[in-house]
C-alpha cells in the first residue's frame, strides 16, 4: 500500500533523513520508534509532503513525492500531527465537520462519541478551552472522518493522562479491528509493542530495525542502542 524507498529529507542545510526505506500493508500497524531527534516525526512529515527531500514515496503504485499536502490527503492518506492542530475557535463538532469528505466514509459521529464519549460531552465547546487530552482525542477523530485508508499518528500519548491513554490505545485498536492501515510514532514502547504488527527502529535518520514486536522484546542489543535511556 504504501512503499517508502532511499528518502532523504532535509531542514534548510540539516540533512535529516538518510535513505529511509520501509513499506506498510493494507490493514497493518505498523510502529515507528526511536529517541527524540532520531527522525521518526521528519518521517511522517516528508511523506505528506511537508518537508523538503528525494526519493520516493509511492501509495498504492502511484509517485506521492512532488504532490501537496491536501493531495496526498484525498489520496487517502489520514495524518494526525504531535502538535494537534485542532481549530481554536470552532466547536468540537464544526471541527469534526471540517475533517468529513464530501461523500459518506466508513466512520461516522456516532463511531467518534462511542470512542471517546468526552467529545460528545463537548459538542457545542469551542475547541480552543478543551484539555490538551480532550484536543488530542478531537484530532484524531477528525482525522478519522476524512475516511483515510491509512493513517499517520505522531506521538499519540504525549503529554496525556493514563486513563486516557489508554483510551487513545482502545482508539488505535479499533482502527486495526475495521482493517486501516497505521503508521504510529510512539514514545510510550508498552503500547507500541502491543499494538503493532511490526516495528520499525530509527537511528541517526535511517532505520536500524524491522521486525516484529517480539523479535524486538528478544533484541536486547538493539533495544538498548536505539530506544533505552
Amino acid at each position: 500500500m504504501l512503499t517508502v524507498q532511499d528518502l532523504h529529507a532535509y531542514y534548510g542545510k540539516s540533512h535529516v533523513l538518510h535513505g529511509v526505506s520501509f513499506a506498510v500493508a493494507p490493514g497493518e500497524i505498523v510502529a515507528l520508534l526511536g529517541r527524540n531527534g532520531s527522525g521518526r516525526s521528519t518521517t511522517v512529515k516528508a511523506i505528506m509532503g511537508l518537508v523538503e527531500g528525494a526519493g520516493s514515496v509511492r501509495w498504492k503504485g502511484r509517485e506521492l513525492r512532488g504532490r501537496k499536502a491536501f493531495e496526498i490527503a484525498q489520496a487517502g492518506i489520514g495524518y494526525v500531527p504531535e502538535n494537534r492542530d485542532i481549530f481554536p475557535t470552532l466547536t468540537v463538532q464544526q471541527n469534526l465537520l471540517l475533517g468529513c469528505k464530501r461523500k459518506p466514509g466508513r466512520w461516522s459521529f456516532d463511531d467518534m462519541y462511542r470512542l471517546f464519549p468526552r467529545l460528545q460531552e463537548r459538542n457545542h465547546t469551542e475547541a480552543g478551552v478543551l484539555s490538551g487530552g480532550e484536543q488530542q482525542m478531537l484530532t484524531l477523530c477528525r482525522t478519522l472522518m476524512g475516511d483515510p485508508e491509512l493513517i499517520m499518528v505522531d506521538e499519540p500519548t504525549e503529554g496525556l493522562a493514563p486513563k486516557i491513554v489508554e483510551r487513545v490505545a482502545d482508539y488505535l485498536r479499533e482502527l486495526k479491528q475495521r482493517g486501516l492501515a497505521v503508521l504510529l510514532v510512539e514514545q510510550k514502547l508498552t503500547i507500541a509493542l502491543e499494538v503493532a504488527d511490526r516495528c520499525l527502529v530509527m537511528g541517526h535518520g535511517q532505520i536500524v530495525f524491522d521486525g516484529t514486536p517480539a523479535a524486538l522484546r528478544a533484541d536486547a542489543a538493539i533495544r538498548k542502542e536505539w530506544l533505552e535511556v
